[in-house]
């Protein structure tokens, strides 16, 4: 990837059109990018990332795009113009924006644009090559941009954009924190779902396992409770289970076997006893049916007379049930006929006077006259119905046509008033969206002031713990300095008494360390404060720890200054106080431009409803006017046909109040006069029908040897006595029967010779019996249970302890697997999960690609190198970092890297992060690459050594721009794009050598 032309309108602190050549910037091969704090050097490294992504780098807010400088007719604009893949491309990026309308007044969004355009060869333009417009849709774009980089926005951001201050927290970080940037830089997440798909078959297979084996527990419990035995169940159910299970079933038979015995014997007594109950049962009942047949035969011959009477009285009542239809139809034709009379009366009573009196043909004749009379009547009711709809419509139109004036004269007065209240709305809406446009320029201002005023804050809150840390440094470096002193000195007291002390070591025979001599004539003594050996040692290590103390102290300053310098880079120049008092004031700017925008809502409804209502009134105003023209021509035509109608109905009501007054007159006089004539008939034929019924009934009991009707109408019976009296001949009947053949028994007559029988005492011997055989039964039955159900449980453990075998198996592989991809495994001696193993390789890439640079820029004394070693407290490895020292030949945690050394360390961690995502991503090359790191940490042989490594970059034609406002860089970098700050925006110039 190579950048060639940057062009930035309206965007964060550049307020007009700045174009950077970075062709130009790219002929030295290095380049600076410097400028005042705030000036904008890192809004440059932003508009390349929003070109090539469409979002800044970080999570900083879309609202810093527009510029607050900007005038409101310039539209933020980015247009990168690189070389991909070999393809020559030119990417133009516009974010949605606010502008003021052309036309009228208020304001409109713009949308979102983005624009591809691709250099290809063209032999008919001047110069040989024209631009072919590509995709427009951002995310084609997008995707197809990403497809060529072959890299995210954050590695991008990480090799490309080296952050300020990124690696170094990287070098210094413990290995959750460098395992989480690898992570999303390397893309290891599938093995770390690798780690967990086995950390979830584990559960599964745990469970199952689980599952059988308190299944096994419960088939043993119940196979305890079904043998009935407090033997508890074996520990070691997989090889003891299935035999102890076979014990309690042998012993189970054996009881089965003697309950068996039991049962025969029970039934067999139970036989005897039952069959002399029921013999001794049987003669007791024929004692007792002999008895009771003599006391029936006594009562028997009491009720003979009775049986007697009933018999007579029932032949009587059969003969005059001959006699009784006829009767009935006499009494039935006695009934009829006065209803008809009465009838008669009734419909004689509804009619006029004159007629009250007339015969059935009389009467036939006057109706006939009434029905011809309504015959004509009805034939006007028509035409009747008609006037009477007509006077209502005539009302109803007139109504109507009183309205439609109304809605017309209501509909043009509002028409005349809708100029003045269109204009009205629409100015409060253009007023409120002017409002929302200043809000949103507002909310970013705000946002950036805010982070200003906390960066500020927490300047001076640390400026204030300052002082106290560089006095403690102090004092720890006089203390180290007095450490130091002291060890010398009794380094060189000990020096001085070095004779006594090797004197001190002779013995008789052996040479001397010194001299080689065997012979010690003269050894030197020791003096009084003689300095020992362990003196010096322990006067050493506290020269040591007070030397650590100093320098943690000075470390301790030097982060604070840098954290410090950190926040003024983001604050400014400005105090706090005052950023907050601007603050506090942008906010109630900001509050009531929200309110006043908060209003255009409502204006735009109020101007929506106001041309609904323009709409609708207008066409209101067209149909009341139409109405108003029918409903008047209406009435003129149905006044014209009312005058018709009116003199046809006065020649047809002959005098009555209306046509249907009339008719409502004669239909009931009709409909009387037609029932007064059927009313004489029926009555007529009721008297003859009575008559008729009355001469055969009277026949009918002479036939059945009565004097009279009424004689057998007394002789009848109810069908309930009738059926009470029948019923009890027959009983009486069939008893004297059944008593006699009782007395005739000769079963009934041996019985009686026989002594009485006691069956009450046979059935006690046959119910003791029965128990005991119940009790043998049910000592069968549980035995033959409890055999059944050990059986079956027997089946069930032998089926779950072959199912527990291969559960176990593949619980214990999977077991094994995911322990040792999450390092929990004893088999993991690194304790190191897959993923980290993993990334632990990308870092000893990194360590490796690193450790050559970080030769180059320390002089060959430092480089980088990847350790697996176990963390401390057991914790786990894999991620470590440390640093070969080759002075020393020792080597060293990378914290106890001072600031210098720490930044050229970051800075070759940093490059070599680069070459190995690079590789990752497929090994697209980078010609373009931007540092934006602390250099001023660094002395003036270490920064011309870090500069070589950087110039070394430049390798295969790459261009490397150094972020960095150090002063020392300018003279060293003749190449440099400068960003200036003022009043009205940044502006950029470059400043390229010949």
């Amino acid at each position: 990837m190579r950048l060639h032309r940057l062009e930035i309108t309206a965007f964060g602190p550049f307020a007009d059109t700045q174009t950077v050549d970075f062709d130009a910037l790219a002929a030295g091969g290095l380049f600076l990018l410097r400028g005042a704090t705030g000036a904008g050097k890192s809004s440059v490294l932003d508009a390349v990332c929003y070109a090539l992504y469409g979002t800044l780098p970080g999570s900083r807010p879309r609202t810093r795009l527009r510029s607050d400088h900007a005038a409101a007719d310039v539209r933020t604009e980015v247009v990168l113009e690189l070389t991909l893949g070999g393809r020559r491309l030119e990417i133009t990026r516009s974010p949605e924006q606010v502008r003021a309308k052309k036309r009228g007044q208020g304001v409109t969004t713009d949308k979102a644009q983005t624009l591809l355009r691709e250099r290809v060869v063209d032999s008919a333009s001047e110069d040989g090559v024209s631009w072919r417009a590509g995709s427009r849709a951002h995310q084609e774009i997008g995707a197809e941009i990403q497809q060529l980089l072959g890299m995210s926005r954050e590695q991008f951001c990480q090799v490309v954009l080296l952050p300020q201050g990124g690696f170094a927290r990287f070098l210094h970080a413990s290995a959750p924190e460098r395992a989480e940037l690898l992570g999303r830089l390397f893309d290891t997440a599938r093995f770390g779902a690798v780690e967990g798909w086995l950390a979830e078959r584990r559960q599964q297979s745990e469970k199952a396992c689980q599952a059988v084996r308190g299944e096994i527990g419960s088939r043993l419990e119940r196979l305890r409770e079904a043998a009935g035995t407090d033997d508890p169940a074996p520990v070691d159910v997989d090889a003891d289970g299935l035999g102890w299970a076979a014990r309690l079933r042998v012993e189970a038979r054996e009881q089965l076997a003697v309950a068996r015995c039991w049962h025969r014997l029970a039934v067999e007594g139970r036989e005897l006893t039952a069959e002399r109950a029921r013999a001794v049962e049987v003669l007791a009942d024929r004692q007792q049916r002999h008895r009771r047949a003599v006391r029936q035969a006594h009562a028997l011959e009491q009720g003979a007379a009775d049986q007697s009477a009933a018999e007579a009285r029932l032949e009587r009542a059969r003969r005059a049930e001959a006699v009784a239809p006829l009767l009935t139809l006499h009494q039935q034709a006695l009934l009829t006929r006065r209803r008809l009379e009465a009838a008669e009366q009734q419909a004689r009573a509804a009619l006029p006077s004159g007629d009250g009196r007339s015969d059935a043909e009389q009467l036939a004749a006057a109706e006939h006259a009434t029905r011809e009379e309504l015959g004509g009547l009805r034939a006007l009711l028509p035409a009747e119905q008609q006037f009477h709809g007509n006077e209502r419509t005539r009302r109803r139109l007139e109504a109507e046509r009183d309205d439609a004036e109304g809605r017309q004269a209501e509909a043009v007065e509002w028409l005349e008033q809708w100029p003045a209240l269109r204009e009205q709305a629409a100015a409060s809406l253009d007023t409120a969206r002017l409002a929302a446009a200043r809000a949103e320029q507002l909310d970013a201002r705000l946002a950036e002031l805010r982070q200003r005023c906390e960066a500020a804050e927490r300047a001076e809150g640390l400026g204030n713990r300052l002082s106290g840390f560089e006095q403690r440094e102090l004092a720890l470096r006089e203390s180290a300095a007095r450490a130091h002193e002291d060890w010398l000195e009794l380094r060189e007291r000990r020096l001085q008494g070095m004779a006594a002390e090797l004197a001190a070591r002779l013995a008789e025979g052996e040479a001397c360390p010194v001299c080689g001599s065997a012979e010690h004539p003269a050894p030197a003594r020791s003096g009084p404060g003689q300095v020992t050996r362990e003196q010096e040692q322990q006067a050493e290590r506290a020269h040591r720890d007070a030397a650590a103390r100093a320098e943690t102290a000075r470390e301790d300053v030097q982060e604070l200054r840098r954290q410090i310098g950190s926040l003024a880079a983001v604050a400014g120049d400005r105090p706090a106080a005052e950023l907050r008092r601007e603050a506090e004031q942008l906010s109630a700017e900001q509050a009531a431009a929200q309110q006043q925008a908060a209003v255009g809502l409502r204006a735009q409804e109020e101007l929506d409803r106001l041309q609904h209502e323009q709409v609708l009134r207008s066409e209101a105003a067209v149909q009341a006017a139409a109405m108003l023209a029918a409903r008047t021509a209406g009435l003129d035509a149905l006044a014209v046909e009312q005058a018709r109608l009116a003199a046809e109905l006065q020649r047809g009501r002959s005098g009555a109040e209306s046509v249907a007054a009339r008719v409502a007159e004669l239909e009931p006089l009709a409909e009387r006069l037609n029932r007064a004539v059927a009313a004489v008939r029926e009555a007529a034929a009721g008297a003859q029908a009575v008559a008729a019924a009355e001469a055969s009934a009277r026949a009918a009991a002479e036939r059945e040897g009565f004097a009279d009707p009424g004689e057998a109408e007394r002789a009848a019976l109810p069908a309930a006595e009738a059926q009470r009296l029948r019923t009890q001949v027959e009983r009486h009947r069939a008893e004297v029967a059944r008593v006699r053949t009782e007395l005739a028994d000769a079963d009934l007559l041996a019985a009686v010779r026989l002594p009485e029988a006691d069956p009450e005492a046979e059935q006690a011997a046959d119910r003791a019996a029965e128990q005991r055989l119940r009790q043998a039964y049910a000592r069968e039955r549980a035995a033959a249970d409890r055999c059944a159900a050990l059986d079956r449980l027997s089946d069930g453990l032998a089926d779950e302890l072959r199912r527990l075998g291969p559960l176990a198996a593949e619980h214990a592989t999977v077991a094994g697997l995911a322990g040792l991809a999450a390092g929990t495994s004893s088999g993991n001696r690194f304790r190191m999960s897959l993923e980290t193993y993993v990334l632990a390789a990308r870092l000893e890439q990194v360590a490796a690609a690193a450790g050559a640079r970080l030769a180059v820029m320390s002089q060959g004394r430092y480089s980088l190198a990847h350790t697996d070693l176990r963390a401390r407290g057991g914790g786990r490895s894999g991620l470590g970092l440390s640093v070969l020292d080759a002075w020393t030949g020792q080597e060293r945690d990378t914290s106890t890297l001072s600031g210098g050394e720490s930044f050229f360390a970051s800075l070759a961690l940093a490059l070599g992060l680069a070459d190995v995502v690079t590789d990752e991503a497929g090994g697209m090359p980078l010609d373009t690459l931007f540092i934006d790191e602390g250099f001023g940490s660094l002395d003036e042989d270490t920064l011309e050594d870090v500069l070589d490594v950087l110039d070394r970059l430049r390798e295969r034609d790459r261009a490397v721009g150094i972020v960095s406002h150090v002063a020392d860089l300018r003279g060293r970098i003749p190449t440099q794009l400068e960003v200036r700050k003022g009043r009205d925006g940044s502006t950029l110039r470059q400043h390229v050598t010949g």
